[in-house]
């Protein structure tokens, strides 16, 4: 009876814990302009600053448009240039060996829509962690799991808002939300890896959505 009662009790706490879960995405995706408005986005440009190592910064510019079209491009010595993207057929990324761009046959894009977004239909198994402090912030900690891939989500617990991401080769920070439309964005991107050769701060001055792009914006 004892070890029947003990089943119950673990099958219990692990359906509470994915309830509790799928809660706080259900609750993030609400809280940040709900699931409509997030399906209804079909580009964005975000246009600031990147900033890499302690003083060097640079003009930058990102055009995403769904499902996973891409080009980011910065200005240096007063010149635009593209330094990575996916124009729905070929990946490229800056070779800075040769100073050139270059295709990356092996390139793979993300989808515009981030993993939380109809996590459920994309596969993925979600569990509640717990609470934990990232900075100052109380956040609830979520992992989405799908085959081997393993993401970690931090949640604030009074705004929701996702404060933190961390991906198998990248942690992501996000920060100063602001109301772009519907949708509640980040203007700060802090990206870290173990490497830490690729780290850099994004500092966004504008956001815009749903935006018409010319027809070989995404072509190199």
């Amino acid at each position: 009876m004892k070890k029947l009662l003990l089943v119950f009790v673990l099958i219990f706490s692990q359906l509470t814990w994915a309830q509790t879960a799928k809660e706080i995405i259900d609750k993030n995706i609400e809280l940040s302009g709900g699931l409509t408005n997030w399906k209804l986005l079909n580009s964005v440009l975000l246009q600031g600053k990147v900033v890499l190592g302690i003083k060097d910064e640079y003009p930058i510019k990102i055009y995403q448009q769904r499902p996973n079209l891409t080009k980011t491009l910065i200005t240096t010595g007063g010149k635009e240039t593209a330094i990575e993207g996916y124009d729905g057929v070929k990946g490229y990324a800056m070779n800075y060996a040769a100073n050139k761009l270059q295709e990356y046959p092996e390139y793979i894009p993300e989808s515009f829509d981030n993993d939380f977004i109809d996590w459920e239909n994309k596969g993925f198994a979600a569990k509640y962690l717990g609470k934990e402090k990232i900075g100052e912030v109380y956040c609830h900690k979520v992992q989405l799991t799908k085959n081997v891939n393993k993401n970690l989500y931090y949640f604030d617990v009074n705004t929701y808002m996702l404060v933190k991401e961390i991906k198998k080769d990248e942690t992501l920070v996000y920060s100063d939300f602001k109301k772009v439309g519907n949708l509640m964005m980040p203007f700060r991107i802090e990206s870290s890896s173990q490497k830490k050769d690729g780290d850099y701060v994004m500092l966004f001055t504008r956001i815009d959505v749903n935006k018409v792009f010319p027809a070989n914006i995404f072509k190199f």
